[in-house]
């Protein structure tokens, strides 16, 4: 099952764009999932980060001499979860990053990341953490666009940076407005209804 035959205004695949998974979407890499696009080329792919998931390990589990830094680490996806990402609303601060969105800037230099959180200077309401990615070879995402499994937004850093990531699913959905808010009363399983 798909997103009601009635919603067919989406925005193109972009950098800052979220993908809204449709309520019935069964893989469980991303059922209920917001992804923010970081990187979309019609030729190479698409390259973006689930947002809404937290991971089971913080930073300082996954990344050795910063004990005692509990931070949230949240799962980017699928591929490669051997790599970490991060978003931040923090340029001036971390160099290197590319805007994504407005005020949304992916990657910069890490080693500077890592200094200011050892120093207490990083402003942990503005940076995220991801482990893994997610990615869609050449092609595969606009498929799936056209079986209606994603909706698409432009992404806010309202949405991205939300506290409480399980929210953003349904935050994402009643950003859209209108039609768009009905669905996030849909239930998992339509059985059950």
């Amino acid at each position: 099952m798909n997103f009601p035959q009635y919603i067919t205004d989406m925005i193109d695949p972009a950098s800052g764009i979220l993908l809204i998974s449709d309520p019935f979407l069964r893989d469980p890499n991303f059922m209920r999932t917001v992804v923010l696009l970081c990187e979309h080329n019609d030729a190479t792919g698409t390259f973006g980060l689930v947002i809404n998931r937290t991971f089971e390990q913080t930073l300082d589990q996954l990344i050795t001499d910063i004990d005692g830094f509990d931070v949230p680490v949240y799962y980017g996806g699928p591929v490669q979860m051997d790599t970490l990402h991060f978003l931040h609303q923090l340029p001036n601060e971390i160099p290197g990053g590319q805007e994504i969105g407005k005020d949304i800037f992916w990657g910069g230099d890490f080693d500077i990341v890592l200094t200011l959180l050892r120093q207490g200077l990083l402003d942990l309401d503005k940076i995220r953490f991801y482990l893994g990615y997610s990615g869609w070879s050449n092609g595969q995402l606009d498929s799936e666009l056209k079986e209606k499994s994603w909706l698409t937004v432009e992404a806010s850093n309202q949405l991205v940076f939300e506290k409480d990531t399980d929210l953003i699913w349904k935050n994402s959905l009643k950003a859209m407005g209108g039609q768009y808010t009905q669905l996030i009363n849909y239930p998992i399983d339509p059985q059950l209804n």
